[in-house]
């Protein structure tokens, strides 16, 4: 490598810093990203992409059998084999020299190491074989590095040697059981892939499922994954672990125990921010990247310098992809305009701040029924302070329902900030929501008020009439 000035460099290499990267790259300044691992990152190889490709046979399958007349031509069962080799294609098999191709077709140079700040505006990169790369930036540096799984503290466990969710989402061969600690999107979807797959699943959630979902989402999953042969073992969580000769035996709160060919961790996330030389800039390493909401690092010494961001997970603001691709186009895009002197428009849904990260974050649990939320639930926005009503609606009782799937079972909310008129929330459980979602979210981001809402007219027969039905239940304006 030649060049080692660039106006932008960035740690990581995922998604999220790719378009940091890229943003930049379109405003006219140079870029560069710095990866330890595999370009793409955390989402292309781990979580995002080869988590729904495991889900996706097995609810395709559920599908065709919910529908009279395709559910006679189905004579077999998910082929498990079939359904890793997809995954794998999605993964490129963990090669990453398509999203290198892209990388270096979009104009951003590539350093393969270990990234650490070493001071204002410069970075060294350490390559696997010790050589030492050091770079600086003449405008900004960001902090793209993802978080990692959090262990919890029980006796035993990391001897136990758990599966992470890279584990669960990579693994080649599947065990005949396997126990999941945790009640959160990734346990539920696994546990909804894994139970597909014919394996014994036991679910151990002290809290449990979907606790920052509205309650009847957690109600309709833990039902249909009990339909799948699931076992759910809510309000306890283990106190020791031990691998013996039959897997790994888990001592549970109430005295009870599971044991299972393997324990699969999904607990939480930890930033990824330990050794990425936070301390030479004044900041705490292994803690969250606080920042504002064009992606800027708060804290004394960039405050007064303005040059170091964070994006994506590690600043704790909405652990999502593409939460995440989101403020790295805030940030990607005003890093240009700080850089070249042009107008920053950072105010309250400005072109350069991450605002819908507040309260307007979309996410979708790829579980069978899927759970669709955007916005505040009923419980956040009350402790909020809102004037709220709740308005809900049985989602198999719309005729676009009922010809989805014989017998279809789902339910839809929206939460109503009364004073305004317009939505703060909106939940769809039930199969295939995950389509219906981008709709609320333009409700809310947009503050479509509820009058106007009646003017949006659904196209019949879809599911989308649920929305006519939530109106007509909320009452005419």
């Amino acid at each position: 490598m030649t060049e080692t000035e660039f106006d932008l460099i960035v740690i990581g290499g995922g998604a999220v810093a790719e378009n940091v990267a890229d943003r930049a790259v379109q405003g006219g300044l140079t870029a560069v990203l710095i990866e330890s691992e595999l370009v793409g990152g955390e989402c292309s190889y781990w979580a995002c992409m080869p988590s729904k490709a495991l889900l996706r046979s097995g609810i395709a399958l559920r599908a065709a059998q919910n529908v009279g007349g395709s559910s006679q031509a189905v004579t077999g069962g998910i082929d498990v084999a079939a359904t890793l080799r997809r995954r794998d294609s999605f993964t490129s098999n963990w090669d990453d020299q398509g999203q290198v191709d892209w990388v270096e077709g979009a104009g951003i140079a590539l350093v393969r190491g270990h990234g650490r700040i070493t001071g204002v505006k410069t970075v060294s990169v350490e390559a696997a074989d010790g050589t030492l790369t050091h770079l600086t930036a003449r405008h900004a540096v960001v902090v793209s590095t993802g978080s990692d799984p959090l262990l919890p503290d029980v006796d035993g466990l990391a001897d136990a040697n758990p599966w992470t969710p890279r584990d669960a989402t990579s693994a080649k061969v599947i065990p005949d059981s396997l126990a999941i600690i945790g009640g959160g999107v990734v346990a539920v979807e696994m546990a909804t892939a894994y139970a597909s797959f014919g394996c014994a699943v036991t679910v151990i959630a002290r809290g449990g499922l979907l606790g920052k979902e509205e309650d009847f989402a957690a109600e309709l999953v833990s039902e249909s994954l009990g339909k799948l042969g699931a076992t759910m073992r809510l309000g306890v969580s283990p106190t020791a672990a031990q691998r013996g000769a039959d897997g790994v035996t888990l001592t549970l709160s109430d005295g009870g125990t599971v044991t299972a060919a393997e324990v699969l961790v999904a607990t939480g996330r930890a930033p990824r921010s330990g050794d990425i030389g936070l301390d030479a800039v004044g900041l705490e390493p292994g803690d969250w990247l606080d920042v504002d909401d064009t992606m800027l690092v708060r804290g004394e010494t960039n405050h007064k310098h303005g040059w170091l961001y964070a994006t994506g997970d590690v600043n704790h603001r909405a652990l999502l992809t593409h939460q995440g691709k989101y403020q790295a186009r805030a940030a990607g895009d005003v890093i240009v305009a700080r850089a070249l002197g042009t107008g920053v428009h950072a105010g309250r849904w400005g072109a350069h701040a991450a605002t819908a990260d507040h309260a307007a974050v979309p996410q979708v649990t790829f579980s069978d029924p899927e759970v669709a939320s955007v916005g505040l639930t009923s419980v956040a926005a009350a402790e909020a302070g809102y004037e709220t009503r709740v308005v809900d609606y049985e989602l198999g009782n719309v005729a676009g329902a009922s010809l989805h799937a014989d017998g279809y079972v789902g339910r839809a909310r929206m939460v109503v900030d009364e004073k305004r008129g317009v939505l703060l929330g909106v939940t769809f459980v039930g199969q295939d929501v995950s389509e219906l979602i981008h709709a609320a979210t333009i409700a809310i981001v947009g503050e479509v008020p509820i009058d106007r809402l009646w003017h949006a007219v659904p196209a019949y027969p879809t599911m989308n009439e649920i929305w006519l039905r939530l109106l007509e239940t909320y009452g005419r304006p």
